[in-house]
């Protein structure tokens, strides 16, 4: 079963990480116009994070799945694994002088973690969430050598969209329930 509560969280939590993999995008991009839609995309982010981190306020006293046994430790769980293998991996990537390899490396678990969070929310939704990060984590290096498109540009811009339509997603699930 999901939860009203859980559809405006996971609102408030993917538009703030669209929000984040748009800032991620701009890391080395070199023409202002760029830089423009990149922060107009970013800004929508942020203040659909602002809006549905209200609303979760405001529905924090609803059911939950977290709330449900076990459920809250296996996602701390998940997130913890997922935050210790990215610490671990970016080093490595960067002490290997492969930092380019980094937005894709973090893209590709959080495209795993959304495997495992299916497990703790039942949202079969979060299976596309996952296979679309994923496609991006995989596609990103190959791009990025045949069209010189730095892999922060593509995965990044590509993550923030993606996260920005399910937080979109997520209000329409939350409003019309």
């Amino acid at each position: 079963m999901i939860y009203l509560r859980d559809y405006i969280m996971s609102a408030a939590i993917f538009s703030f990480f669209s929000f984040v993999w748009f800032g991620w995008a701009q890391a080395e991009i070199v023409q202002l116009k760029h830089h423009l839609w990149l922060g107009i995309c970013a800004a929508i982010a942020a203040i659909s994070s602002i809006v549905a981190g209200v609303l979760s306020y405001q529905n924090f006293h609803t059911a939950s799945a977290l709330a449900k046994f076990n459920s809250f430790t296996w996602y701390l769980i998940v997130f913890y694994t997922e935050f210790i293998l990215g610490l671990i991996g970016a080093l490595l990537l960067i002490k290997f002088k492969q930092s380019p390899a980094v937005p894709a490396w973090i893209s590709l678990l959080v495209g795993i973690h959304f495997i495992a969070l299916q497990f703790v929310f039942h949202d079969p939704s979060l299976y596309l969430l996952a296979i679309l990060m994923l496609v991006v984590s995989a596609l990103a290096i190959p791009i990025n050598h045949k069209f010189k498109v730095a892999q922060s540009t593509l995965v990044g811009t590509s993550n923030g969209v993606i996260l920005l339509i399910f937080a979109i997603f997520n209000y329409s699930r939350f409003l019309l329930n």
